[in-house]
């Protein structure tokens, strides 16, 4: 029988998400079946599955620490925001429509027995499965009819670790704190505690793991130092990446404008990790730096992120850029801004609307139609350089430079397109550099040099690191005892 345990943080980002990543790899190590599985999740940041939806882009890659093919039961309830107030509706995979946050609340209670019926169909594929949290514990406004934390932890009837951040400060507050504030039946679903990210001498803070254990009656599982590995490792939230700043590294200049709704922005990740690559992420309120190349990555609102980009002043930047012989590349959403127009007739950005694109491609869009949800392999033109990626997007895009100048051949469907002057690309395929070959083609076009290996790889070692990381100072086996059996109603 299938056990399972769930990791609740006491806020967003307090890297509940990286320390499942780690114990996925490290009790698959340990020659365990694991799964891992998020009842509900809100990001841009997502996956194509091997089942034909998306996820999130943590349950991805705690699959792959777990050496397992994507499932769209690992995150049932996805969240992808379009604006301050509302979201898309994705569940298992498919697009449901567009919610309000405020609808939401009511609306979430119908979605508990598909959640359960997801995180019942990995347990019978596992020995053990992994359960992610959503944002705070200490929510007690979310609480009625909640699927994400405490609400789910009750229907399913697991048992709960707590996670703090000690490098955000405020930590032991933070932990005792929620035991105070959380219901009494929630509070003793909490079994122990982890603190996570200490920066310095750990035992500095044993009487902080002593205190909290005394307040609290959890067991401490362990305090977990700070390991700079794990910047190898997708992010999650966009604000970390902007928070990330720049620039990094050195070599060829790259800039990236940090747009509100900006998506799958993990494709950026094995630039940065590139000796030979300046990549700088611009704040709103700066203007884009001199560069060699300006990225304009995916969006899950483009026709507001478009709007965006002329507000910050980043389209005269952009053009100026292009004059002095610099290139631009576009993907997904980033492509659809290049072009000539963009028309949404059925209004699935919000208002129905035609806009202006920003010219530098002779191609146009329509926002209509089903989602594309597949992996693709191919090749990159003009050079046949093999590539695989995935694509995610509504939409299409024609026109001439696509028809003369497609960037990529994806076994004999044409995708993407370059302008006459070679200097503007645009595609649809996210991933398409983390393929190293494909990458080390694009920074060849730039005078760059490149290692040309599959990103892939970078993140399988720092998993890897991250899992010996943990074997070292949590008690995991501490851990699997507090793992209940996985009950059916």
């Amino acid at each position: 029988m299938a056990r399972a345990l769930m990791f609740q943080g006491t806020g967003s980002s307090v890297g509940k998400s990286v320390l499942v990543a780690g114990l996925c790899r490290a009790l698959t190590r340990r020659g365990l079946r694991v799964r891992p599985f998020k009842p509900q999740n809100m990001s841009n940041n997502a996956a194509v599955t091997a089942d034909g939806g998306e996820i999130g882009r943590a349950q991805a890659l705690q699959a792959r620490a777990c050496g397992v093919p994507l499932s769209v039961h690992m995150n049932p309830v996805l969240l992808k925001p379009q604006g301050m107030t509302g979201s898309q509706l994705v569940v298992r995979g498919q697009m449901r429509g567009q919610v309000r946050a405020r609808d939401f609340q009511s609306f979430k209670r119908g979605l508990m027995p598909e959640v359960l019926g997801s995180f019942h169909a990995l347990a019978d594929q596992a020995d053990i499965v992994l359960v992610e949290g959503a944002g705070s514990a200490s929510e007690v406004n979310l609480r009625a009819d909640d699927i994400a934390n405490m609400g789910f932890a009750q229907a399913a009837d697991i048992d709960v670790v707590l996670i703090g951040d000690i490098d955000r400060g405020g930590v032991i507050a933070s932990l005792v704190g929620t035991k105070v504030v959380v219901a009494p039946d929630d509070a003793r679903r909490i079994r122990g505690f982890i603190v996570n990210r200490m920066r310095g001498d750990p035992a500095l803070f044993a009487a902080g793991m002593d205190g909290i254990a005394r307040m609290t009656g959890w067991q401490p599982v362990g305090l977990v130092p700070f390991l700079d590995r794990v910047r190898a490792l997708p992010a999650e939230d966009a604000a970390d990446l902007a928070a990330g700043g720049g620039p990094r590294g050195k070599g060829v200049r790259i800039a990236v404008p940090c747009l509100p709704m900006i998506a799958n922005f993990d494709d950026l990740d094995p630039l940065a990790a590139e000796d030979g690559v300046s990549l700088t992420m611009v704040p709103r309120g700066q203007v884009l730096p001199d560069c060699d190349l300006v990225i304009l990555p995916g969006a899950k609102a483009t026709i507001a992120d478009l709007a965006t980009l002329r507000a910050e002043g980043w389209d005269i930047d952009i053009h100026a850029h292009v004059r002095r012989g610099g290139h631009v590349l576009g993907i997904c959403g980033g492509y659809q801004m290049l072009g000539r127009s963009i028309a949404d007739p059925e209004g699935i950005e919000g208002a129905r609307a035609t806009v202006d694109g920003l010219g530098l491609l002779d191609v146009t869009t329509v926002l209509e139609g089903n989602k594309r949800l597949e992996d693709v392999t191919g090749a990159l033109l003009p050079e046949r350089v093999p590539l695989h990626g995935y694509e995610m997007h509504i939409g299409r895009t024609e026109g001439p430079d696509h028809a003369a100048r497609p960037l990529t051949d994806l076994g004999g469907r044409a995708d993407g397109a370059v302008s006459p002057s070679g200097q503007i690309w645009g595609t649809y395929v996210h991933g398409l550099l983390a393929d190293g070959r494909a990458r080390a083609a694009l920074l060849a076009r730039l005078g760059a040099g490149s290692h040309a290996r599959d990103h892939d790889a970078t993140v399988d070692a720092a998993l890897d690191a991250l899992a010996d990381h943990l074997e070292a100072h949590l008690d995991i086996d501490g851990l699997l005892a507090m793992a209940r059996p996985v009950q059916r109603g």
